[in-house]
Order: structure tokens, then sequence, then C-alpha cells
């Protein structure tokens, strides 16, 4: 069995052990070396993690009975994807926020295009004005090449999805179970479509049963895997703040749909408005914040034109920091037309973004 298959039996085992959550893991693969000496860890290793007695006990129970290869081989057989921190595959806007799942199980498949998502969410129990504009920007946001981000929650999410994938596009639910374990159980059909146009996503194993805590933390993913949230429509107490708020925390832009004020399920949302969300009037409001506005073209580019070994020479230069062509031109020994013509191509791509005259950062 090969390393890299040996490591994700060992990454999947840890994901069933109470108590041991992405600091945990981190810390303790970091006394480690790696994820597999870090299942086989010491005491003294689980000491010298900071991992505490409670956890210590928990772990050694859990390696008593977990079987790593068995819960790999369970997984394949359902047909199943297995995303690691350690795989090239795993989301890279999920992969950087705080707090970041170490495991990601997937039914259905991410793409590389995902990452133009945008979070549409919102209350369960949706008014027509909250369904119909849900619809609008779910088949809005797919016809523009964005995939739509939700969590299959019956309301505002399910008209989303559904709205997304009838337009043709690429929809992602984040669930609050296992990826076997639809809920509600009046999606299981939408859950299907999305597995065909999309994929579903979780954090939680196999198995595990939908749970009231479960769902508050998955909100953290479906603003992860998103460039922006909108929230369409939220009472005072809807979930949908609560991943208002995880966005609000990982630096994603944040709109919010104004609604009457003599509505309780717009109160969430006026309330979001006037603490300084973008209020969304229209999908434009937001492929023009989030510069998603020729994301179709920049997808053809990425298919059509290969890797450049020029383009990874120049990419190396830029940051999120604006970097003026010139400075390009003397740390690459490039000439400036050629820096110019590849910067063109490379912003088509979606790869980097002008920001003022002849300064450029990476996208």
């Amino acid at each position: 069995m090969g390393c890299a298959v040996e490591n994700k039996a060992y990454w999947i085992a840890f994901n069933r052990v109470p108590g041991i959550g992405p600091v945990r893991l981190a810390a303790l693969i970091e006394a480690c070396g790696d994820v597999g000496a870090a299942w086989r860890a010491s005491i003294q290793q689980m000491q010298a993690a900071r991992l505490d007695r409670r956890t210590i006990e928990l772990f050694l129970d859990a390696r008593r009975t977990i079987d790593p290869f068995a819960e790999l081989q369970r997984a394949a057989a359902a047909g199943v994807e297995v995303l690691t921190w350690d795989d090239a595959a795993y989301p890279e806007a999920l992969r950087n926020v705080d707090g970041a799942p170490p495991v990601l199980y997937v039914r259905g498949r991410i793409l590389s295009q995902d990452e133009w998502a945008v979070a549409v969410v919102g209350t369960r129990h949706a008014s027509s004005y909250g369904r119909e504009v849900a619809r609008v920007l779910g088949a809005e946001l797919a016809q523009a090449g964005v995939t739509v981000v939700s969590g299959l929650a019956l309301g505002i999410d399910t008209v989303a999805h559904r709205a997304a994938l009838d337009a043709g596009g690429r929809t992602l639910a984040v669930l609050g179970s296992g990826v076997d374990q639809i809920y509600p159980p009046q999606n299981r059909g939408l859950a299907q479509a999305i597995i065909e146009q999309g994929a579903l996503v979780s954090e939680y194993a196999l198995g595990v049963r939908p749970d009231a805590n479960n769902f508050p933390p998955r909100n953290r993913i479906i603003s992860g895997l998103s460039r922006g949230v909108i929230i369409v429509e939220a009472g005072e107490r809807s979930g949908a703040l609560i991943t208002a708020r995880f966005a609000a925390e990982q630096g994603r832009e944040l709109f919010a749909v104004p609604g009457s004020i003599l509505s309780p399920g717009s109160i969430g949302c006026n309330t979001l408005i006037q603490q300084g969300a973008t209020p969304l009037l229209s999908v434009d409001d937001v492929l023009e914040q989030l510069n998603m506005s020729r994301i179709v073209e920049q997808h053809a580019a990425r298919q059509s034109v290969p890797a450049d070994p020029a383009e990874a020479a120049l990419l190396a230069h830029l940051s999120h920091e604006p970097v003026h062509v010139d400075d390009l031109v003397r740390a690459t020994a490039m000439t400036p037309g050629q820096v110019s013509s590849l910067l063109a191509l490379m912003e088509l791509k979606g790869m980097v973004r002008q920001v003022g005259v002849m300064t450029y950062l990476r996208a």
C-alpha cells in the first residue's frame, strides 16, 4: 500500500477520534512528524502536543477500536472521495481559513472551476419573496459560471441549489451529517442531482447522523468554500446569521438582500446591512464586487491554454500586494513586451488582477 494511501487511512481514523479537532491534530502532527506517526504517538508525544488527560484517554481507546484501513475501504466502497490537508485537490480557499477541517468527504466531484463560488443561504421558513430571490440568484450565478454553495436545508438553500441545477450550473451542498446520511429526507432526490452536477461535502464521517450541534460548525465550510456569502432572508435568530459571522471572520464579502422592515423574516438581513454588509439589489452587485464578471472567459482560457513556465515564473514574483510592471521586468529579466502580453493572458485566466496603471497583483 502506497504511503499516500496509507496516510489517508490515518487521516480518516483521526476524524473518528472524539476531542481531536484541527488544532489538536495539527499539534500532534507537528510533534510526531506526519499523520501516520501521529496515529502511533506515545503518551509522551501526546503530552508534548499538549493533549489533556481526557483527550489522551479517548485517543488510546479509539486506537483500540478503530481500524484505519477498514475506514478507508468503507469510504471507497461507498464511492466517497476523501480529501485531506495533504491533498492538492483540497479546496485552497477552505484550506486557508482558521479551523479548516482536516478531512472532507465528497460525493460527486469538486472541480478547479469551483474556486469561483458564492454561498446563497437563508431561513428554512422562506417567504414567497425570499424563495423568488433565491431562485433568481441561484440561476443567474450559475449562468455566469459561478458555483452556488449552500446547505441543503429546506427553504432558501433548497431553492438556490435547485435553481443552479436547472440553469445547468454547478452547486455544492455542505451537510451537517455524513454524506451518506441525507437530511432532510425530502431532499434525497435533490441530493442525487447535486452529486451528478456538483458535490455533497461534509467533515463528518460516514454514518454520522444529522444532529443539531453539527449544523453551526458546518457553516464555516459553506463560507470557507466561497468567495462571497449572500444572505437572502433571515429572521432574528436564523442559522444563516452564523454563516454571516463566519464569512466576516474569514474575510469573505458579505451581501444581504434587503426586505420589508415589517417582515420578521427580513430582520436579520436588514440588521446585517445596517452593520455594514453590502445590500444586494442584483446579481451584478456580486459579480462586480468579487471580480467575477468574466468567469466564463477565464474558465475557457484555462481549459484551452496550457500552463506556461513563463507564467509560473511571473506568478512567483506576484503576491496580494500590488507590483508595478517595471519591477516584474527587472525581477524576471523578461522584456516589457513579454511581461505585458503574459499579464494580459494571465488576467483573462483569472490568475492576476490589474489594480492600477501597469500595476498587478495575484488574483
